[in-house]
Formats: structure tokens, C-alpha cells, sequence
């Protein structure tokens, strides 16, 4: 019985986050294929559904803020996620009034135009809103049943001396390989919460293993004009994403994060099998399995989550992704911030290095950036190795970036920044070696 209260919930955990699957737009994982049903059946009403959420965000906090009434001071629940700081309150009413000037149209163009704040409200925030209905609900079948303990002790001989971490952080990684950075990113910050992580550990997992899915690597690649060669660019992206993993944990900023847990939960560290690796394996994820929340937990869980995502990050998204597209589509800054860059371009004999710079370092606002600024280039090497790069630098301020800033983890703008230029010295030396061989 401990062994079917396991298998089952995982095992539909594992369908709807790990298991590719062949659809007629290519290859997705089931909460992919959900997501995609979702954003069908909606339509163009979904981004008025993203711009309705953002305004309630902000007259709520605005009010709870104004106001204080006795249901916002009670622990937990929605007064949690509604009650903030002024800086809070402020960005979530910025962040509406931004929404509504996108959605109708008024507004200056550096907002409102469909390759500025279009991109962020039409391309991203609508797949955030349907992604968190599904995934807020599912993801405790792939945490919450065993499954991380199985894995964990599992893969722990191998996670522990290659990238510093518990084997657990072995269902991260696939699910953010298979499914897309932002499930990662929401699987890392509950463990941390929960007391699996080290604040050490979560961020290594956050910012090595939170890569773009494999259908936006392809959306990627065909955009940059290199969708013949995928297989060969998404080889690229895995080889040089795994030297990052393997590199990062060992040298600043994120060596010197510390191995302590999260206050808000109890230490549950990771513990050495005391017998055969299996049988322990199925021990533990029996005893876990036994404790798990049941259907109405759960269900709160999900709704709570949801509506954590709903109103407190995806205003953050609106404000974060658009001024950050500005900055890079109508001034100067990144070309400026680039110029170091060039003589790098131009020692892995990048062929427009000039032009490549900036492609390279503007991923930190948005990962879609490199590929249009990359578009002309006439090199196909240099547009392969651009088409990785928006892939494997990984910290963009759009999604990524806010998320973390918005979690619990000691993290700021400038460790990710850090993070980001190491990622890219690291991955883009691999990355134009595969290309040099290619083309």
C-alpha cells in the first residue's frame, strides 16, 4: 500500500512534467500540452484576463495598504500575498497602469508597441497565468509523494561530487529541461521553503538548472535562421550548460552563499543510505508518500500558490520585462555595456563581433532579445552561437530574474548580473567551438 500511495501520484507527476511527448507543433510535455489547449480555447480574451488580475493585484494591496483591515493581519492566505511593502504596492499599481496602456493602445510607443510591451503581456504573461493554473495544482503528484526522495537518493552519488548538490536536485534539472524554467524555479523555491535546500543549494539549482524548454530552444533557433541545425544547437546547449553546472558552484558569488536553511521551515537535509541503494530508495519514499497532504491540502496549496503567482509576480513581470525591453530597444545602455564584449567576440573568431556584443549581453533583460537583435547578422556561425547563447545565459530579468528577486532566496541584481557575464564566459567559448565545427 506504501508502495502504490508512492508509484501512483508520481507516476502522474512524472506524465505531466517529464515525459515527452509528440504533438503536431513538435515535441511537449503534458503540462505543456494543457497550456498550449488553454491559450487555444481563450484566445485574445486571455489578455484581458492577464490585465483584469494585475488590476485587482493592485487595488487589493492598494487598499489592505490604505486601509489595514483585520483580515490582512492574519497569517497566511491571500493576506499574505496582498499585504507588502509601499515599494510593493507601488509596482503592482505601475504595473497596471502599464497593462491597461497595452492593452488599449494609449500610451507612447515605447510601451505599447507588440515588440515592447506587447511582447511581455502577449507572449509571456499570458503563458505564466494559464502555466500556474495547472502546474500550482500538479506539481505536489512530482514533489510531494516520494518522488524526490527516490530520485534523490538515487542520484545523490552523482549530483553531490559533480555539481555540489542533494540527488533530488535531479528532478529540478529534468523538469526544467523538459518543461520550461519557470516549473524549476517554482519546485526549487518550495524545497528551499520546505527545508530541503541550503540557501546555497537552491540557488545553484535556480540559476544553473532553470533553462528555457526544449520547444522555446526550437522557437529560438528557427527564429535565428539555424532551425536546421537544432539538434546540433540544443547538443551545444546541453554540453555547455553542464560545464556552467559543474563550474559555477565552485566559484563566486554563488560559493559563498551560505549552507543554511530556510528559518520558515524545518532542516530536512539529505542523508546517506544505510543499506542497499534501492531499498532505501523505496523506504524513504514510502515514509514520505505516507505523510503527504490529502485532496483538500492540496487543493488549498494550489489555490494559494496560484494566486501567489497571479498577484504578486506577474505584476513584477509587467514592470520588470517592458522598462527592461525599452531600455534595450531605444537607448544606448547595452551597447555601451557591451563594448567589453567585442574583443571576446572576437577571440573566438566570431565573424561580426560588433555586431554580436551587444546580441550577447542583452539577454540579461529578455532571452528572446539576442535572436531579433542578431536577425541581420549575416553569419550563420554567429547566429548559432547568438541562438545559444539566449538559451544557456539563463538569468533574464523578464521571468527568471523577477522571480527570484520575488522569492525568498538571498539573492540580488547584481549576483544575478554576475551570474549572467559568468554564465556567458563559460557557455559561449563551448558554444562557438560546436558552431566553428559546424558551419
Amino acid at each position: 500500500m506504501r508502495t502504490l500511495r508512492f508509484a501512483l501520484p508520481s507516476l502522474l507527476g512524472v506524465a505531466m512534467f517529464l515525459v515527452p511527448y509528440r504533438t503536431a507543433d513538435g515535441v511537449n510535455i503534458g503540462l505543456g500540452i494543457l497550456t498550449d489547449w488553454t491559450e487555444a480555447l481563450l484566445g485574445d480574451s486571455l489578455r484581458v484576463i492577464v490585465v483584469v488580475i494585475v488590476c485587482v493585484s493592485a487595488a487589493l494591496s492598494a487598499f489592505v495598504a490604505v486601509a489595514r483591515p483585520a483580515w490582512s493581519r492574519r497569517p497566511g492566505g491571500l493576506a499574505t500575498v496582498l499585504a507588502g511593502s509601499r515599494t510593493s504596492v507601488a509596482v503592482r499599481v505601475v504595473a497596471a497602469v502599464v497593462a491597461c496602456m497595452i492593452l488599449f493602445g494609449a500610451g507612447p510607443a515605447w510601451i505599447t508597441s507588440a515588440d515592447m510591451g506587447g511582447v511581455i503581456l502577449n507572449d509571456l504573461m499570458t503563458v505564466i497565468v494559464v502555466v500556474f493554473v495547472f502546474a500550482s495544482f500538479l506539481l505536489p503528484f512530482l514533489t510531494d509523494f516520494g518522488l524526490m526522495e527516490f530520485i534523490g537518493t538515487m542520484a545523490r552519488c552523482v549530483f553531490r561530487p559533480l555539481f555540489r548538490l542533494p540527488g533530488r536536485a535531479a528532478v529540478d534539472g529534468a523538469a526544467s529541461w523538459f518543461g520550461s524554467s519557470i516549473v524549476g524555479l517554482v519546485i526549487t523555491t518550495e524545497q528551499y521553503d520546505r527545508g530541503h535546500y541550503t540557501e546555497r543549494e537552491a540557488l545553484v539549482i535556480a540559476l544553473n538548472f532553470s533553462v528555457v524548454s526544449v520547444a522555446f530552444a526550437k522557437v529560438v533557433a528557427d527564429f535565428a535562421g539555424v532551425g536546421e541545425h537544432f539538434l546540433a544547437l540544443y547538443g551545444a546547449v546541453v554540453v555547455s550548460g553542464l560545464a556552467a553546472a559543474v563550474i559555477m558552484p565552485r566559484i563566486p558569488p554563488l560559493s559563498r552563499k551560505a549552507d543554511r536553511y530556510a528559518a520558515i521551515g524545518p532542516a530536512q537535509p539529505a542523508t546517506a543510505p544505510e543499506r542497499g541503494l534501492l531499498s532505501r530508495s523505496l523506504e524513504l519514499a514510502g515514509d514520505r508518500a505516507a505523510g503527504a497532504p490529502g485532496p483538500r491540502a492540496l487543493a488549498r496549496h494550489g489555490l494559494r500558490t496560484t494566486c501567489d503567482i497571479w498577484f504578486g509576480l506577474l505584476p513584477l513581470v509587467m514592470v520588470i520585462g517592458t522598462f527592461s525591453l525599452a531600455i534595450a530597444n531605444h537607448t544606448p545602455v547595452f551597447t555601451w555595456l557591451s563594448y567589453p564584449l567585442v574583443p571576446f567576440a572576437e577571440l573566438l573568431r566570431l565573424p561580426e563581433a560588433a555586431a554580436a556584443a551587444p546580441a550577447l549581453l542583452v539577454g540579461f533583460a529578455d532571452q528572446f532579445l539576442p535572436v531579433i537583435l542578431g536577425q541581420g547578422i549575416e553569419s550563420e556561425v554567429t547566429r548559432f552561437v547568438i541562438a545559444c547563447a539566449s538559451v544557456t545565459q539563463l538569468v533574464y530579468m523578464s521571468e527568471v530574474g523577477a522571480y527570484l528577486l520575488k522569492s525568498r532566496l538571498p539573492v540580488g541584481l547584481l549576483d544575478l548580473f554576475v551570474v549572467f557575464l559568468l554564465r556567458t564566459v563559460i557557455t559561449v567559448p563551448v558554444c562557438a567551438v560546436i558552431g566553428h565545427l559546424l558551419f
